[in-house]
């Protein structure tokens, strides 16, 4: 097919999308059931426009995706599969667990990046005729590094917000030991330390104080604290509170040794991070100091013996 050809499919194409989209806006739509009946129906009392913080729009691009984005979500699900996964990442993360939305903006960001492949592969197909099945295979690729790429920024949310809990964690142990050695419960203690702190960790357990209020046991509500952060060193801190508030044992010693515990974890962490920025310090030094030492070394000597010679 000749250039002229594949302009006028393009052409086609671009003029079938936009009557496509100008018949399916919501005011060219047939007015549905509940539209009909609603103005004979009473209504509240009509608030006033000052009251009203965000006024909706009569459509917006979000409202007429939305069907279609949900459907390539659930298909996305399918395919890839690892709901549970999404599910414990989200919790670790600290966001709400929402699986479907989550596929939905896999579904956007692939979109995205195969939107950016369509422009770079229009323009090389344009300057110099490359293959349409290798640009379409291009275009394939980039929206599976976009679902890619949005998994793996839930994946570094999660082990940001891990990372932050654990930094916290001693802290917290040691003013829990604190308050239940100066004489009060662990239910108290739990209370006065989320009340007293900020961060992921303190926020965690006000979150878990607030189903106890709620009518939830206390200890079930340190176990979802478990589950939520799925870290080892806070699985032990939890099941030390439950089995302090089962039995009644005494827990100031257990929560020093927990604290202590997660600071000598926090020491290995840091040696072991030293390590690795020592290696890659070498690069610099290796490619960059050394050949312009050496080079400032042995250029005056050749320069001198090309002078003597």
């Amino acid at each position: 097919m000749t250039q002229a050809g594949w302009g006028g499919a393009l052409g086609l194409l671009l003029a079938a999308g936009v009557i496509l989209s100008w018949v399916g806006l919501p005011r060219h739509r047939q007015v549905a059931l509940v539209d009909r009946i609603e103005p004979y129906l009473d209504r509240a009392p009509r608030r006033s426009r000052l009251l009203a913080l965000d006024d909706p729009q009569p459509w917006r691009l979000a409202d007429l995706l939305r069907p279609l984005t949900g459907r390539l979500g659930r298909a996305l699900d399918r395919a890839l599969g690892g709901t549970d996964s999404v599910r414990a990442r989200q919790q670790r993360a600290g966001l709400q667990v929402d699986v479907d939305g989550f596929r939905v903006q896999q579904v956007l960001w692939g979109c995205l990046f195969a939107a950016a492949a369509v422009a770079v592969a229009t323009g090389w197909w344009w300057l110099r005729g490359a293959n349409v099945v290798a640009l379409a295979v291009l275009v394939g690729c980039a929206f599976l590094g976009g679902v890619v790429a949005r998994d793996a920024l839930l994946s570094r949310a999660a082990h940001r917000r891990e990372r932050q809990i654990m930094a916290e964690f001693p802290s917290i142990a040691e003013l829990l030991a604190l308050s239940i050695t100066a004489g009060e419960g662990t239910a108290q203690a739990l209370e006065r330390v989320a009340r007293l702190s900020r961060g992921e960790l303190a926020a965690e357990l006000d979150l878990c104080l607030a189903e106890a209020r709620l009518g939830a046991a206390l200890p079930d509500a340190l176990g979802g604290l478990s589950q939520r952060t799925g870290l080892p060193a806070v699985a032990r801190f939890t099941d030390g509170l439950v089995v302090a508030l089962q039995r009644g044992t005494p827990l100031g010693e257990v929560l020093r040794a927990q604290a202590a515990d997660a600071r000598e974890v926090a020491r290995q962490d840091l040696i072991e991070q030293g390590g690795k920025k020592e290696i890659s310090m070498m690069i610099p030094v290796v490619f960059l100091v050394l050949p312009v030492t050496v080079l400032f070394a042995v250029y005056p000597g050749v320069t001198m013996l090309r002078v003597a010679l």
